[in-house]
């Protein structure tokens, strides 16, 4: 009987592991789609940004097959899709580019509001208890690329002024 409770519980732990990574995913796949949509809407001569972008965006494609591999790793399958916020923030920043709204620093600012975004779910993430050590020190380390790529998009934002 107490084997099958623990079992129990640690397939609820699981579970709640794999919620979290999967969700990880997918701001992932949000941030990556974001930033290559970014890199279509600024000019040609910014191609400083448009590489700093593309290192953004492939950060959180290693950041995906990271998490990936750890959801993999508990049997079970990695969600592959976006979020709908994400999907949402992407239509926002096409309907103010067609009103006049695509100049630098208001793709700047939708480009940090989006690295705040996956900052707080960073940081939601690490607050589950049940992460195990392995997962969480990998949370660790992207983490702190995210806080990176945060402060330089921010910093790239208070330039722009």
């Amino acid at each position: 009987m107490r084997i099958g409770y623990l079992e129990k519980q640690i397939g609820m732990e699981n579970h709640k592991i794999i919620e979290v990574l999967n969700d990880l995913i997918e701001i992932n796949n949000d941030r990556a789609e974001g930033f290559e949509k970014a890199i279509r809407d600024i000019n040609a001569e910014n191609i400083d940004l448009k590489a700093a972008f593309e290192k953004f965006a492939s950060q959180s494609r290693s950041n995906i097959t990271e998490l990936a591999g750890l959801v993999g790793s508990k049997g079970e399958v990695p969600e592959d899709g976006n979020t709908v916020l994400g999907t949402l923030h992407r239509a926002w920043i096409d309907i103010k580019a067609t009103f006049g709204g695509s100049d630098l620093h208001s793709i700047l600012e939708e480009c940090e509001r989006g690295e705040d975004a996956i900052k707080k779910a960073y940081k939601d993430a690490l607050q589950e208890n049940e992460l195990g050590e392995d997962v969480r020190e990998v949370l660790l380390k992207q983490q702190g690329g995210i806080q990176a790529s945060h402060d330089a998009v921010k910093a790239l934002r208070d330039l722009s002024k």
